[in-house]
């Protein structure tokens, strides 16, 4: 939010999606208990409006030469005994080190864990339960019922035209003051 950490920052595409997913999150229960993170949900709307700029073509140095000639130089005349190490470790591990490896991949995989992560599913933006409505206006909050939406509609609603008229056609300039 702060200029400076922006000027630090780069946005491309990928970032910027990443970022307004945290907005499903964010809820009046939330903004209740931080008040801060209501400026944060403003500056979300905006990024969500906003062009990321295009990516910069800045000079990236490699050390790869240098990296390759320090292994060398350490591992001169072991090169045999690592690869009889790496045969026997990692292309014919015991059958315990497969179990333990095969574990690890479990967990790592674990397809309920993923499922959790991947669920997308809008959050109300009043109450936080799942979300089947939204704003007609803007299109960008979500609501379970419309008593949500008409108690979040005084936090909402400067950003609502906002978003309104940024998403307007250039022939008609005039912002929309409706919300439904």
């Amino acid at each position: 939010m702060d200029p400076e950490c922006q000027k630090k920052y780069e946005f491309n595409d990928y970032k910027k999606n990443r970022l307004l997913k945290i907005r499903s999150f964010l809820n009046e229960i939330l903004f209740d208990q931080i008040p801060q993170l209501s400026q944060m949900q403003i500056y979300l709307e905006q990024l969500s409006i906003m062009e990321p700029p295009a990516a910069k073509a800045e000079l990236i140095l490699e050390q790869i030469p240098e990296i390759r000639d320090h292994l060398l130089s350490k591992y001169r005349g072991k090169w045999r005994k690592m690869a009889e190490d790496q045969m026997n470790s990692v292309f014919n591990p015991n059958e315990a080190d497969m179990r333990i490896q095969a574990q690890r991949w479990l967990e790592t995989y674990n397809l309920d864990v993923l499922e959790q992560l991947a669920n997308n599913e809008p959050k109300c933006s009043q109450c936080g339960e799942p979300a089947s409505k939204k704003c007609s206006v803007c299109r960008s909050e979500s609501y379970c019922r419309r008593e949500c939406q008409v108690q979040h509609w005084p936090k909402h609603k400067q950003v609502c035209s906002m978003l309104a008229e940024a998403r307007q056609s250039p022939s008609s300039s005039a912002p929309s003051s409706s919300r439904k």
